[in-house]
């Protein structure tokens, strides 16, 4: 949809309560990185929300080559939108509503400059890992922004969430993997992390790339005897963490492994995916 054809309604429930969902992907020479992971988590997200998903994965596809030729944008980070138009308190007036029972919205933006070492405040509460919708990535992310936004003021990149039980679940915008004897852990989904596309990448790619990765319960404890701590998300990658709260964290040879395995799978990717279609001509989008 490009941006000067965009109306809001106040009918539109999704856009009005955060009744939606979100992706971000990487744009690595004009293909959407792991493509098919994040349109999966999509799809399971949506089927949780009840937000009607029919056609609108080919739409996506098609509109994300369009909106890469028509903003330049061969190298960037894009972000799909998925807003549930109908539903909730208020019913719309006969006529009011639009026909289209969600709404697709494709942005792109340029990569962001992340610091080669990133500075984390631990959160107590910060995740209720026995919520149902705990694991969804939904459009109500205001509670992330508010905890960041104090978090930057104060000095630091993210903000590490601890969940009810005091176990280490994922910051607001990443997950996160510990270093310990030459292995890597990163928390179970059941401690509260989002099911991350770069941590399931990784998860997979581990075998062959000679890193010994686990799913496992970590608690400030854990981060206090780590080796190593980074944080990976589609926009960092991998950034290694330099010190939580009030402690420093030490360097070690894993994060650039890590980093290095997951360029691997990036260009392994590049190589199975050809371009999309470019269109020569075109509005820029939104």
């Amino acid at each position: 949809m490009a941006g000067a054809g965009l109306r809001l309604s106040p009918w539109q429930a999704g856009l009005l309560t955060g009744w939606g969902l979100f992706s971000t992907l990487r744009i690595y020479q004009g293909v959407p990185f792991a493509w098919e992971d994040h349109w999966a988590r999509l799809a399971a997200d949506a089927a949780q929300l009840h937000v009607d998903t029919v056609g609108l994965r080919e739409q996506a596809e098609r509109g994300l080559a369009e909106l890469v030729a028509a903003n330049a944008a061969p190298e960037a980070v894009a972000r799909i939108y998925l807003i549930r138009n109908h539903g909730g308190l208020l019913a719309p007036p006969a006529g009011g509503a639009g026909s289209r029972p969600t709404d697709l919205l494709l942005v792109t933006l340029p990569l962001r400059a992340w610091r080669p070492r990133a500075a984390l405040r631990l959160q107590p509460h910060g995740r209720h890992a026995q919520a149902p919708l705990v694991r969804t990535k939904t459009l109500t992310w205001s509670h992330n922004l508010v905890l960041v936004e104090a978090a930057n003021a104060a000095g630091f990149d993210d903000v590490l969430l601890l969940n009810e039980r005091g176990e280490v679940a994922e910051c607001t915008s990443a997950n996160v993997f510990v270093a310990r004897a030459g292995r890597l852990f990163t928390p179970p989904l059941d401690s509260g992390a989002l099911p991350g596309v770069s941590r399931k990448v990784l998860l997979e790619a581990a075998p062959r790339h000679g890193l010994a990765i686990a799913e496992a319960v970590l608690r400030e404890a854990d981060l206090r005897a780590a080796d190593e701590i980074f944080i990976t998300s589609t926009t960092r990658e991998v950034q290694p963490v330099e010190r939580v709260d009030g402690w420093s964290v030490p360097q070690g040879p894993l994060a650039s492994r890590a980093a290095m395995a997951l360029r691997a799978e990036v260009a392994r990717y590049l190589a199975a995916h050809t371009p999309p279609l470019r269109p020569e001509t075109g509005q820029v989008h939104a």
